[in-house]
């Protein structure tokens, strides 16, 4: 299977936050913007992965700075690493205020999907091969990012994630 860039996965998705999607206060709520993290990363990884893709792990997701009713929200997604039948997608979120003319970033995250065949079994996903230096640092970054994914959902033990011991190791040698 031929490996991938992460440019070929690349999607952006804007929406318009509008009354039915903000809170009392008139922010956005946060349910709603998972939700448009959800298909903007499950887009990207599809058009990765040629395949379905479900859905199999959110990592945190923090907010900067409220967004307000009236936004426009830029998604931005792409395959940081592909592993065996599973991708990692990186997503970045703008709020832009279009009549003031601002535009800040607003959340960062990574969403992990598992590709499926036509009977909903995992099926294997191409490699992905980074170009830029930032590609390369997520990509770097992606194995202790899965492995403390999987410590946290228990099905990992703490001693096998060799990448996150030499993380922390490698601290306390300094």
């Amino acid at each position: 299977m031929k490996g991938k860039s992460p440019k070929e996965s690349f999607t952006i998705m804007n929406e318009l936050v509008l009354p039915n999607d903000t809170n009392t206060l008139n922010n956005l709520m946060g349910g709603r913007l998972l939700h448009w993290m959800d298909i903007a990363a499950a887009i990207s990884a599809q058009k990765h992965c040629n395949r379905i893709v479900v859905t199999a792990s959110v990592d945190n997701v923090s907010f900067h700075h409220p967004i307000k009713l009236g936004d426009v929200i830029t998604i931005e997604a792409k395959v940081s690493r592909a592993f065996n039948t599973s991708v990692e997608v990186r997503l970045d979120v703008y709020a832009e205020n279009i009549p003031s003319g601002t535009r800040a970033k607003s959340n960062e995250a990574y969403y992990t999907f598992v590709a499926l065949d036509q009977n909903g079994r995992t099926i294997p996903v191409p490699s992905i091969e980074p170009e830029t230096a930032e590609e390369t640092e997520l990509y770097d970054g992606a194995l202790r990012r899965r492995q403390l994914r999987l410590i946290l959902g228990g099905k990992m033990k703490p001693d096998d994630a060799t990448e996150l011991k030499a993380l922390f190791f490698a601290a306390q040698k300094k």
